[in-house]
């Protein structure tokens, strides 16, 4: 069914290992306990609404991002100083912040050993609310709305800070979501601003709900929201796209892909339900802000939502529960969930950076040819050629083609398939797969 170029032959390559066994180590190594600990002081600040108090030490959210910031602080003690603990803060007004206020964001940095510049990240968000999104008054535990979400974050933190990695891991505790995203778009600014390549934003919004509105209760799915076409394509992109293909393929779906095949591979009673959709219908987070700055970001949150435990006061009507409280978080799916992300994090950081220029040739032709920008790095060991039927939602063909600028697939009608090209590491970890054109470019 193959054959290949002159510049990659078949005899001659030796493929390398197709999986990392710390990143099995690193899937059971999340505490729950731990977890639950950081959810609990998080709602014991009472809210942590974006306008509630900045001055009191034991109340509103001035006092949680300070507690945040403490945390990272201790957790980059116990690694010797391996994490740079910063505030990335902007001053904001808008339809739902009256007044200028100053939305502080709380951002540990793990800097890659042999390419800091590429960036991979985890995020969760510090605010909270109630019913009314104006109220920044009243008691707003926001557990799993999403304290569930920084507490991933921090452990997350503890648990990769024990290794080192080439790329940059950045665990980041958002402000403002509520309000407009607006410490999301502070933090894409900041990476734009410091050249960041920022390969993947893993925005964790509510991890740790198990009981559904529609009582459905289940611990071993979640679900991992991307878009398709990227929000930040131009039309010149998209005239482009809208003859090569590739509406289910920008560099953010193609992100989720790997993060499930990463599950599938590392994690054990974990199904990830990849959501072809930016979020849920008619609603937003804080991975939209870098999507519109162009980079790689998906949404990870439970599959199960409990709408009478999200944006609600603390009441109880017809015999209803009401409200965002600790006692709809589960320790033991956050610890899953947040290992998750650990495993995404630190098998993208180990890997080599996806592909770059990769293209795609063959019209009226029997073969397919893909080119791509050979890396010098040492830590690429060579690239994978994968495709699939447009009909299909994953990848579900590969071949390792050695160490090589280019491949042709005899024989494969370009018509009928779609293709990518991810790059091999030299410790069993791959980058994320590359759509062909600026339609996947990471």
């Amino acid at each position: 069914m193959f054959s290949t170029t002159a510049s990659a032959k078949s005899d001659s390559i030796s493929v390398p290992a197709t999986e990392d066994l710390r990143l099995y180590d690193i899937a059971t190594a999340p505490n729950s306990d731990r977890i639950i600990k950081d959810v609990q002081t998080l709602v014991d600040f009472g809210t942590r609404h974006t306008l509630s108090d900045t001055k009191s030490e034991t109340h509103g959210i001035g006092a949680a991002r300070r507690w945040i910031k403490a945390e990272f602080e201790r957790i980059s003690a116990q690694c010797g100083q391996c994490l740079e603990v910063i505030e990335v803060s902007s001053t904001n007004t808008g339809k739902r912040i009256p007044n200028p206020t100053e939305i502080v964001n709380i951002i540990a940095i793990q800097k890659g050993q042999t390419d800091p510049n590429r960036v991979v990240m985890m995020s969760g968000d510090i605010d909270s609310r109630v019913s009314d999104v104006m109220d920044s008054t009243s008691i707003s535990p926001g557990a799993n709305d999403n304290a569930s979400g920084v507490a991933g974050a921090l452990e997350a933190a503890r648990v990769l800070s024990q290794y080192q990695f080439n790329g940059t891991i950045v665990y980041a505790a958002l402000s403002g979501e509520e309000q407009g995203l607006y410490g999301g778009a502070a933090l894409a600014q900041y990476a734009q601003q410091h050249d960041w390549h920022v390969e993947a934003v893993l925005n964790n919004d509510m991890i740790g709900n198990i009981q559904g509105i529609n009582g459905v209760v289940s611990n071993h799915t979640v679900r991992v929201f991307s878009e398709g076409v990227r929000i930040a394509e131009t039309p010149e992109e998209a005239k482009e796209r809208y003859f090569s293909g590739g509406e289910n393929d920008s560099s953010s779906r193609n992100l989720a892909r790997h993060i499930k095949s990463l599950a599938d591979q590392y994690m054990t009673n974990l199904d990830v339900k990849l959501i072809y959709r930016l979020d849920r219908f008619g609603r937003g987070g804080h991975h939209l802000p870098f999507n519109k700055a162009g980079m790689p970001a998906v949404r990870v949150m439970e599959t199960n939502e409990n709408y009478n435990r999200q944006h609600q006061d603390i009441r109880v009507e017809n015999g209803i529960e009401y409200g965002d409280v600790i006692s709809g978080v589960d320790k033991d799916f956050t610890a899953k969930l947040t290992a998750l992300n650990a495993i995404s994090l630190a098998a993208m950081a180990w890997a080599p950076a996806p592909p770059t220029n990769v293209t795609i040739s063959g019209e009226v032709t029997a073969d397919t040819h893909l080119k791509w920008q050979k890396s010098d790095r040492k830590e690429v060991v060579g690239y994978r050629v994968y495709w699939r039927d447009t009909t299909e939602s994953e990848w579900s063909h590969s071949r390792y083609v050695g160490n090589v600028d280019q491949f042709t697939l005899k024989n494969m009608v370009i018509d009928n398939y779609l293709y990518g090209v991810a790059a091999v590491g030299n410790n069993g970890n791959t980058s994320p797969v590359v759509f062909p054109g600026r339609t996947g470019a990471f």
